[in-house]
């Protein structure tokens, strides 16, 4: 038995559609079972709630061999370490006292390295409270995704920018979602790994954002151009747009970590590590139809 949470989100719908192409039986969690489509659900059973409730985790867990675990934002959460820590300890509970043996965990880079990095600090917190059941655990370490870009499709298609607080020549790596669900869903079906470790998913290049602007350029026909902005500037635009100062404050956070630390630079890139869908193939496939409809 699998048990898959966040089954309609970015990440979990996609490795709910992988893991269906197998023949093990699924559970899903979804507070809102009408969301999923209804081929997915004449296949699965689902567990109705949210899975953040000790009830719902732990019927949910009842007879569980492994779970993907992934904390759904919530941005206007009053702490990010409160918010994501205690959204976990009820699964965690229910780890232990249900016998799940394996769980796939959606985390970040920067282990050993992030301080004071908002949701990256929480997130590698979540992986320690994880890993303190016992469970055999790999937490997937990714860097900034792809489907970011489309926050900005907007300033793309009318103003032909798009902004982040990184400095224009600063390389980093950066994945698609669907090379996450892909090494999540290889990983709940495979019973033979035990112990804990981390799994980076870095897609198959470094780029900065002026490598990004040439690209987004190219296939769009069209002159895009990158501004930095500063914290600052980040910050008021995220609170002005309806963010918590306390959810802002960790973005802006962990942007910094990135930045002036290179959090998500530090791990190696190898063979294993490297993921297929580059940024110029998910620019023709998903961001150009966003930006051009």
């Amino acid at each position: 038995m699998l048990v898959i949470t966040a089954p309609t989100g970015q990440i979990g719908h996609q490795v709910l559609e992988k893991v269906l192409e197998g023949d093990r039986p699924i559970r899903v969690i979804a507070r809102d079972p009408g969301k999923l489509p209804a081929h997915v659900r004449e296949r699965v059973e689902v567990v109705q709630g949210t899975h953040s409730d000790p009830a719902v985790v732990n019927e949910a867990f009842a007879g569980a061999d492994t779970v993907f675990w992934l904390v759904p934002p919530n941005v206007r959460a009053d702490s990010v370490d409160g918010y994501i820590l205690d959204f976990t300890r009820p699964a965690c509970e229910a780890i232990r006292s249900q016998g799940v043996k394996r769980v796939v965990g959606i985390s970040t880079l920067g282990r050993g390295v992030a301080k004071n990095a908002g949701q990256v600090s929480a997130a590698l917190a979540m992986d320690e409270l994880i890993e303190s059941t016992g469970v055999a655990y790999r937490a997937l370490r990714m860097p900034g995704f792809m489907e970011n870009t489309l926050l900005q499709a907007g300033a793309i298609k009318h103003r032909g920018m798009f902004f982040m607080t990184i400095s224009p020549d600063h390389k980093l790596p950066t994945c698609a979602t669907r090379d996450i669900a892909t090494v999540a869903a290889r990983l709940l079906l495979d019973d033979s790994w035990t112990g804990q470790a981390g799994v980076p998913v870095l897609g198959p290049e470094d780029l900065s954002p002026n490598d990004m602007a040439r690209i987004m350029s190219e296939v769009l026909d069209r002159p895009i151009r990158f501004q930095q902005v500063p914290s600052e500037g980040y910050l008021a635009s995220l609170t002005q747009n309806g963010i918590s100062p306390a959810w802002a404050q960790g973005l802006v956070d962990m942007a910094t970590e990135v930045e002036q630390r290179d959090i998500y630079g530090v791990e190696p890139r190898t063979p294993e590590a490297t993921t297929p869908t580059t940024f110029r193939q998910w620019c023709e496939e998903v961001l150009k139809p966003a930006v051009l409809s």
